[in-house]
């Protein structure tokens, strides 16, 4: 079954007389429970895919359906609505609040969601737990490692149990051992708890971690071999 079916989309950006496409036609399938790697060149387009996949933009053209919705049905409030409930996004630089601890970064999603304090609490403990970050619940950001803050971030990305995660350069701004608690983090995701994450990542290793790497150039999807469907614990015995 597709997470994610996306159909002739395109995005187009105007700056002054200029139209510049970004995004041209692209097809793509992602299977549910499968983790992606977007890879491609600067201005290939990868990021402004994810921005499209987690309705934070809207396309120029074409149709983006996950899980069965056509996001561009949406208004603005239904779009804002389907993204607290079904998206994660990961950012490079982590985008904490840094006036907040650990847990609160991780519980601020979930005040959208209609739960009692007691389930909120549950939650984010549980997500902090997973992350490996259960004793830093009072921690600030400023009092954390960069790959303990970006570990906080993958908590608050999947406190909401989102159908979707989405990361956008999770590795970028990391040393190389955080780096791979990182990685070692999402593969764990998506292979024990079958989340569907997309990647994006300019680095082959980081690349190689995932099931599937689909390669972007000039907006366009290019060269993607037919053997690379697979899921990521497909490949999980290959990869030791």
């Amino acid at each position: 079954m597709s997470a994610i079916e996306c159909r002739n989309l395109r995005k187009d950006y105007v700056r002054g007389e200029e139209v510049i496409q970004t995004l041209q036609d692209v097809d793509i399938d992602i299977e549910a429970g499968s983790f992606v790697a977007l890879m491609g060149p600067s201005g290939s387009g990868k990021t402004t895919l994810l921005n499209l996949l987690a309705g934070i933009d809207r396309p120029t053209g074409g149709t983006i359906e996950i899980g069965g919705q056509d996001i561009g049905d949406l208004n603005r409030n239904g779009l804002a609505a389907w993204r607290s409930t079904h998206v994660g996004y990961i950012f490079q630089l982590y985008n904490l609040v840094p006036v907040l601890t650990a847990y609160e970064n991780v519980e601020l999603p979930l005040l959208l969601h209609r739960i009692t304090a007691a389930e909120r609490h549950e939650r984010v403990a549980d997500a902090l737990s997973l992350v490996g970050l259960a004793d830093r619940h009072e921690h600030y950001p400023r009092q954390l490692s960069g790959g303990q803050e970006q570990r906080v971030a993958i908590a608050r990305a999947i406190v909401t149990r989102p159908t979707l995660i989405l990361a956008d350069e999770p590795t970028g701004d990391l040393d190389r051992a955080s780096a791979a608690n990182v990685m070692d983090l999402l593969v764990r995701l998506n292979r024990e708890f079958g989340q569907t994450i997309v990647m994006v990542t300019h680095d082959p290793s980081t690349a190689a971690r995932a099931g599937r790497t689909v390669h972007l150039d000039k907006g366009k999807i290019v060269d993607e071999p037919e053997h690379a469907h697979g899921h990521a614990h497909d490949h999980g015995e290959h990869r030791k």
